[in-house]
């Protein structure tokens, strides 16, 4: 979810975990693509991988950080090692990727189509409009183009991606997963941030005192 800073703005930096979560959630699939180009092998690029995933897992743990986070990110590198390992195909490694891509791509779609556009659903709550917003037609249209622009993220990566993919082309794709990650995500929330400011404020302020609350793609 988005994080905000001391004056109510979005922190798109802090909201998907800052430089450490940006790092983190990059690192297995850089190590994974590393190693399978030094080595020409999926069984040690993927074993790798997983033990950097479960190393930065203990570290959080140890932390006393979220036990689910932790556990939800090493399932999600685990189960990519292990589609890769059972194919011995590089490319299928970010299968997962792709398909959570596909899937909030629908499922932003489907919200605009239902006219419960999911930028307004989050954003309302940080804002303290709670879904009042849903009465103003300008506030739907408002929430529904930041959904859009959301929603942009991962279409963008599935173009880019997805024919990778198809040509069994892991090393691009892998470069690819690394460079549309994160930053890419908050780039997209933070322009669907300030697309659906309420008017008569500065883009990116609130329209009322918000409560306080960060992540991925």
């Amino acid at each position: 979810g988005p994080a905000l800073d001391e004056r109510g703005r979005l922190d798109p930096l802090a909201s998907v975990g800052g430089l450490r979560g940006i790092v983190e959630a990059s690192l297995p699939t850089f190590v994974f693509l590393v190693a399978s180009l030094v080595t020409g092998q999926v069984w040690p690029a993927g074993l790798a991988a997983l033990a950097v995933a479960v190393v930065m897992g203990v570290v959080r743990l140890a932390q006393r950080q979220s036990p689910v986070q932790v556990v939800a990110g090493v399932v999600v590198v685990g189960l990519s090692v292990a589609l890769a390992l059972t194919t011995g195909r590089a490319a299928d490694f970010y299968v997962w990727g792709l398909v959570t891509n596909a899937v909030y791509l629908v499922a932003m779609a489907v919200s605009v189509a239902v006219r419960w556009p999911l930028a307004g659903v989050l954003f309302g709550l940080v804002r303290g409009e709670g879904t009042e917003w849903r009465a103003s037609t300008a506030r739907r249209r408002q929430y529904a183009a930041a959904t859009w622009i959301v929603a942009g993220v991962f279409a963008a990566r599935l173009a880019v991606q997805l024919p990778m993919y198809l040509a069994d082309a892991a090393t691009g794709l892998g470069i690819a997963r690394v460079v549309m990650g994160l930053p890419l995500y908050a780039l997209g929330l933070w322009l669907a941030w300030s697309v659906s400011s309420p008017r008569g404020s500065a883009p990116g302020a609130p329209a009322s005192a918000p409560s306080t609350d960060a992540r991925r793609g």
